[in-house]
């Protein structure tokens, strides 16, 4: 067997450039963050919310579909494998959104960006997770997450920059064919399967093994269920903010530029935090980081029924980015830590499955309270929504690690580590840590 060594720093070489490649995968999404809604508008005239974010609909279930069988597959076919495939069924996304004759194509073109972004995304995650081992986990996946979400704002703010320049389409969308070679050839050519790393990995591994991986994942065990549901109700909102927040700057009466550069705070700030919040969910009581991300999260999408000017929505951006940026590389690093390796790649799959059916169930929930009773009652209930998560969060998670530090007693000082009942060196048996 191939010897492997486990670590950022003895695997930084292939981790950047999976860093990379993750970032062309967030590109492709960023190209649609700050436009589609307005071409669905203005070229289409689609006047009903819940058919303006049918897209988002649409590439949140495919999506989600795609992660579950990206942790399925990974074991059998290899990461790297379903890295290229997600690739290739990138191809034809950019053309089809240039080209569309109708909004059907625009569909069919999310339907192709779900499966790029489940298989892409999933298998980066799971390739980093690989290559780290058991330490700084937390800090790889706020690394990889910060170059996704900050190539999701960078092409944001160029695709609306673009659009308000030279019109929504063609222009903007050349920037995804760029991306398409730059993904394909560089995973291709360039990256190397981490079947090894996992062996290595397993040899070492005290996690016990899950009894029901999809159970156990939703709902069952207290610390996985947790970080299920939460995940879900993220990018629900993320959902509704992706699809209504363009519709409400626009009923402002902002300009395309500025809409760019608002929507385009919120993935910056989720993307650059996630350097910082990755390296502290390593420190910190990752039930800790949870419940104040996602209760950030729930108070600035409350906020949003009050903001008028620019500056306001700049800010209530940025705190929403911030509380994202809290909880995303701390999901994947919670699930890390609470999984055998031989069952992560699977657990993370179900993870990204419900979390990325949040998408769907976030814009056809917005869509239909926006269509009935208004855009701002939309908001207000999936803002209510999103802090009700970080409750369940708070009654029912446990911290995951016996040396993390609770963030309370860091703040005013106390040297008091928190003692965990489910440790790397005291770990129960699952049907203990079930609620």
């Amino acid at each position: 067997m191939e010897q492997v060594k486990l670590g950022l720093r003895e695997n930084w070489k292939q981790f950047s450039l999976l860093v990379l490649i993750n970032a062309f995968v967030g590109g492709m999404v960023g190209l649609e963050r700050s436009i589609l809604p307005q071409i669905a508008e203005k070229e289409f005239a689609l006047a009903a919310k819940t058919a303006i974010l049918s897209f988002i609909i649409v590439f949140g279930v495919v999506k989600a579909f795609s992660n579950y069988f990206a942790g399925s597959l990974a074991n059998r076919f290899g990461r790297k494998n379903l890295l290229v495939f997600g690739w290739i069924m990138a191809i034809p996304i950019p053309f089809l959104l240039m080209f569309a004759p109708n909004w059907n194509w625009i569909i069919v073109a999310n339907v192709f960006l779900g499966i790029n972004q489940g298989l892409a995304w999933s298998s980066t995650v799971v390739m980093k997770i690989d290559l780290v081992g058991e330490k700084q986990r937390g800090l790889a996946m706020g690394i990889n997450e910060s170059a996704g979400y900050l190539a999701v704002a960078l092409f944001a703010f160029l695709s609306g920059y673009i659009a308000n320049q030279y019109g929504l389409r063609p222009y903007p969308f050349y920037l995804g064919i760029v991306l398409v070679i730059l993904g394909l050839l560089g995973s291709y050519f360039f990256i190397h399967d981490t079947r090894q790393h996992v062996i290595q990995e397993e040899q070492t591994s005290r996690i016990p093994r899950l009894k029901d991986i999809f159970l156990d994942t939703t709902w069952k065990n207290r610390n996985l269920g947790s970080v299920t549901q939460a995940g879900l109700i993220n990018n629900l909102n993320d959902g509704m903010v992706w699809g209504i927040f363009p519709i409400l700057l626009a009923s402002k009466e902002f300009e395309l530029q500025e809409i760019g550069i608002i929507t385009a705070i919120y993935p910056a700030v989720w993307g650059l935090g996630q350097l910082l919040t990755g390296k502290m969910s390593d420190k910190f009581c990752k039930k800790d980081m949870l419940f104040v991300g996602m209760l950030l999260q729930g108070i600035a999408l409350i906020l949003l029924i009050w903001a008028e000017t620019v500056g306001q929505y700049v800010g209530i951006s940025a705190l929403l980015g911030w509380g994202t940026a809290m909880v995303y590389p701390t999901f994947l690093a919670t699930l890390a830590e609470n999984t055998h390796p031989l069952d992560r790649a699977k657990s993370m799959g179900i993870f990204r499955l419900w979390r990325d059916l949040g998408y769907a169930i976030g814009a056809l929930m917005t869509g239909i309270i926006a269509d009935y009773f208004g855009v701002l009652t939309a908001i207000i209930f999936i803002g209510l929504l999103t802090c009700f998560s970080a409750i369940i969060i708070k009654i029912r998670m446990r911290c995951g690690e016996g040396e993390s530090v609770k963030i309370w007693d860091w703040l005013i000082g106390k040297d008091v580590q928190s003692t965990c009942t489910n440790s790397h060196s005291m770990v129960q048996p699952l049907d203990r840590l079930s609620f």
